[in-house]
């Protein structure tokens, strides 16, 4: 067998037809909507738009929101196309199989496994955060000691008698993800309900701040817009690009976090009723209620504080920090956005565990990793035992690694994975032209190649750091496909 042997296309349509051994559909286009958006809003509103204005761009965050929604879009339109076309779980790594061979769906796959395993994590331990604000600021009670809600490569600020507090690992984020596994185990339908009643729940709360918080917006805050190019050294010792173009192309990497979601929404078309009216809803109608409300956030929040609030005191639980300190007798407001934001980033962790699920289901259904992966529950008929490795996986993440550091990972394997569906559209047009496509995405080669230039440049403001990690993960992801998967792979006597 080739490295770039593809897959079939008629394997892949027939895999889509229902079966009895197959998982349940039970996935509307409304339920996909309610799947992006609850994947979308999240850390990356609540947590890396403060991050991004205080690293990278000051108020120009703005502006690195509306890049990396050009770059979602554009990517969106692509992943509308494949997914309403090959309606089978996987994502990017089924439409990479079917167009490039292979090794290149092996490198998305676990590129993929990258994005969802540690955007999972990320969430995990932003929960983290603002569930300690919940304790203090509602509940009134001691927050859980810094130690034990924070990685061991983390250090707190020194405090009033100048003690610096070191952690030893995050126990609330690896118990919210451990919880939520739990609950895709039980079956993708009951999570589905879940999370929309927290999708109705965190969208009002981000209405409400947006109307609210409008009137308290400072223009010294907003100015200089796009402050002048320096570098910036955080609390850990990471040196970012501050201001100029590269300040907003790195807040663009890093609030990149903030769009994934909806990509997440095509690995669970195989549990769609009608995957090929469905998918395109659900991608697109997702992002385009999320981006509106995030620039719209992002300006208020930048507005409410200076930049170096939110590199102090305003570090961690950003938006309720600003909204104490800055929206006088708001402060119900604060306590409401604490609860909203717990419940909202339980909705992005269940989405992200589920897309890394079915994404392993996959590439196990395919041979390139063991068979026992893509077992359903018998009762449930969810592939559980993805389920757990997953929940080893993320809880390691969550436990032992920095938010910071996860949260750029996940960008960067995202950005990546979103550069090759583009691709992937351009090959499938010139191989397969008489593929039944129920969307099509315009402009075709144009909006490809524009999704690819926009990706990236976003990739190219994250910094050679981020790079690194990407290689490194990729590399060992090379080693694990020659070594076992090779030789695994249903495609290897073609």
């Amino acid at each position: 067998m080739g490295l770039f042997t593809k897959k079939p296309m008629q394997a892949l349509l027939s895999e889509a037809s229902d079966s009895e051994k197959g998982m349940k559909r039970t996935l509307s286009a409304g339920s996909l909507v309610a799947l992006g958006i609850g994947a979308i809003i999240g850390a990356g509103l609540f947590v890396r738009t403060a991050a991004a204005a205080a690293q990278n761009a000051g108020p120009s965050v703005t502006l690195g929101f509306i890049v990396a929604a050009i770059g979602c879009a554009l990517a969106g339109l692509c992943y509308a196309e494949l997914s309403s076309s090959i309606p089978i779980s996987g994502s990017a790594y089924t439409y990479t199989y079917a167009t490039m061979g292979e090794l290149l769906a092996w490198i998305i796959g676990w590129d993929l496994i990258l994005e969802y395993a540690v955007g999972a994590a990320t969430v995990g331990i932003a929960w983290s955060e603002y569930l300690n604000n919940l304790l203090v600021q509602v509940f009134h009670v001691k927050a859980i000691a810094y130690e034990w809600c924070h990685s061991p490569f983390e250090h707190s600020i020194p405090d009033a008698m100048g003690v610096v507090h070191t952690g030893i690992i995050n126990l609330p984020a690896l118990g919210i993800v451990t919880l939520l596994s739990l609950l895709l185990i039980k079956g993708t339908q009951e999570s589905a309900f879940v999370n929309g009643l927290i999708v109705i729940t965190k969208v009002s709360i981000v209405v409400l701040i947006i109307i609210l918080g409008w009137g308290f917006v400072q223009s010294s805050n907003l100015e200089p817009y796009i402050p002048e190019p320096s570098i910036y050294t955080d609390n850990q010792g990471i040196e970012h690009n501050f201001g100029g173009i590269l300040g907003v192309l790195g807040a663009a990497g890093v609030v990149f976090f903030a769009f994934i979601g909806f990509d997440a929404v095509s690995t669970a078309a195989q549990e769609t009723k009608n995957p090929k009216t469905a998918m395109p809803i659900g991608i697109l109608g997702s992002l385009a209620v999320c981006t509106v409300l995030y620039i719209l956030f992002a300006h208020v929040l930048t507005g409410l504080a200076p930049v170096e609030f939110f590199r102090t005191d305003g570090r961690e639980a950003s938006v309720v920090a600003a909204i104490n300190t800055y929206m006088p007798g708001y402060q119900w407001l604060g306590k409401l956005v604490t609860v909203a934001i717990l419940a909202g980033f339980s909705s992005v962790i269940l989405v992200m565990l589920l897309g890394q699920s079915r994404v392993f289901y996959s590439m196990s259904k395919d041979g390139l990793l063991p068979a026992a992966i893509s077992e359903l529950h018998p009762k449930f008929k969810t592939p559980y035992k993805a389920n757990l490795i997953i929940l080893i996986l993320v809880g390691a993440f969550a436990a032992f690694v920095p938010g910071d550091i996860v949260g750029d990972m996940t960008s960067i394997g995202t950005l990546f994975a979103f550069i090759l569906v583009c691709a992937a559209v351009i090959i499938l047009r010139k191989t397969d032209p008489d593929l039944h496509r129920q969307f099509k995405t315009p402009l075709v080669p144009l909006v490809p190649i524009l999704g690819i230039i926009v990706c990236a440049a976003m990739i190219f403001g994250l910094g050679w750091t981020n790079w690194l990690r990407l290689f490194a993960w990729l590399a060992i992801g090379l080693i694990i496909y020659f070594v076992y998967s090779k030789k695994k792979s249903h495609l290897k006597d073609k």
